[in-house]
């Protein structure tokens, strides 16, 4: 990969502070909103409802995560303004190519299920590639305030106007459309004007396309397969306990995980391009950030392990209704998974910046064929609950090995400004 012009240092403890409380503050209100509007959601919405959309949600997801062939991720480690718009303009091109193909599957789905609602799914995919596009410039350029209104328009705006869909009655369409105009918002409020950089040539694309090409060929299937388990895990359980089962998983879930969406996404924006800048590998100050990220992380989450293993299932029934209780007691199976992945989260980009794409495919294939495993086994005893514990036990040698290994990583062997292979997500 050609050389990057990256500081020898990470940026300051106190900049990256101030940027994560930045994120944080936008990322509160984005998350404030559909946690305070849920409960009104499930009763506008059946779970079958909740099921079906979590569903297209997870499909939608797993394509648009790789939609840029996560090129995208490499702009915070280019050397300058040219080579960075050499990589927008390659995602764009592959962005084009993915809409093209959803557009494909939307329509193979739409004919095998009999339902219409598959049909939304290239304009899902084009809209969360292009996202993830302006939010990676936007984090090259350290854009902080504009990425929390981003959050709050993505997030926040999706839950405003699921719920206005649900008022106006338009149901499973509605639910779907809802979050994907939100996320074209966000992407509006992003997106700069291009460059005034020269033409750039089919060999000038082909050439970048080389330079970066462990993102594709590493970080592609990486993140692929993470959000292919969300995708397989909804299908499993609603082959085996039906689409209400789905919805009820598709809640616990969304309920869940947004602590560590909200805290993991607003750090882990701060801090990509604060470690990106020390180069191929760790440094004693760099590694010595992420330790006390995990400290910090893990203080958190103790509490709200504590507090879903003492209280989920009644809080769900209070919240949300009777008929949600099932997600209540999966909540609580999932109290101890919940708290290690609300630490893991935001620490997938170290790997980015560290250059350690390959050791994480390699362990997250590990740690994904565990969590479906354990899944598929609980979900053999005919109970939501149980396939949550067997989750549980299962991810949390995964997770295990993986702090160790990062709080451990050895140092890189001296200054370098040459990235070497690329990270994973």
């Amino acid at each position: 990969m050609a050389a990057a012009k990256l500081r020898p240092n990470p940026a300051p403890t106190g900049g990256l502070l101030r940027a994560t409380l930045t994120l944080l503050g936008g990322g509160a209100l984005a998350q404030a909103l559909p946690l305070l509007l849920g409960p009104w959601l499930t009763r506008l919405y059946s779970p079958a409802e909740f099921g079906q959309y979590h569903l297209f949600a997870a499909v939608a997801a797993n394509l648009g995560v790789v939609a840029c062939a996560r090129y995208e991720f490499a702009l915070p480690l280019a050397a300058d303004g040219h080579e960075a718009d050499l990589l927008r303009r390659l995602c764009l091109r592959i962005l084009a190519l993915a809409v093209g193909l959803s557009a494909c599957a939307g329509l193979a789905w739409s004919l095998l299920s009999g339902q219409r609602w598959p049909l939304w799914l290239p304009l899902a995919v084009g809209v969360l590639g292009g996202l993830s596009l302006a939010t990676l410039q936007a984090t090259r350029a350290q854009a902080f305030a504009a990425l929390a209104g981003a959050r709050v328009a993505q997030h926040g705006g999706a839950a405003v106007a699921q719920v206005l869909a649900g008022l106006s009655q338009l149901g499973l369409h509605g639910l779907i459309a809802a979050p994907i105009a939100a996320a074209a918002a966000a992407w509006a409020l992003l997106r700069t004007a291009p460059s005034p950089a020269a033409h750039a040539s089919a060999g000038d694309l082909i050439a970048t396309a080389r330079r970066w090409r462990e993102f594709p060929l590493l970080n592609t299937p990486h993140a692929f397969l993470g959000a292919l388990q969300d995708s397989l895990t909804l299908a499993l359980v609603a082959a085996s306990l039906g689409a209400g089962a789905a919805g009820a998983w598709g809640l616990a879930m969304r309920y869940l995980k947004a602590p560590a969406t909200l805290v993991g996404g607003a750090l882990s924006q701060a801090l990509y391009p604060s470690l990106a800048q020390s180069g191929a590998g760790p440094t004693a100050a760099s590694r010595a950030v992420v330790r006390r990220a995990m400290l910090s992380l893990a203080l958190i989450a103790a509490p709200l392990v504590a507090l879903l293993l003492g209280w989920a299932p009644e809080a769900f029934a209070w919240a949300f209704g009777a008929a949600w209780r099932d997600a209540g007691e999966l909540a609580r199976a999932l109290a101890l998974y919940v708290g290690l992945h609300f630490v893991a989260s935001p620490l997938a980009v170290v790997t980015m910046a560290w250059q350690a794409q390959a050791w994480a495919l390699r362990l997250a294939l590990v740690g994904q064929i565990g969590f479906v495993a354990a899944l598929a086994l609980g979900l053999s005893l005919g109970d939501l609950a149980a396939a949550g514990w067997a989750v549980s036990a299962a991810t949390a040698l995964y997770f295990g090995y993986y702090f160790w290994k990062l709080a451990t990583w050895p140092l890189a062997a001296g200054p370098s400004t040459t990235p070497a292979a690329e990270p994973a997500a």
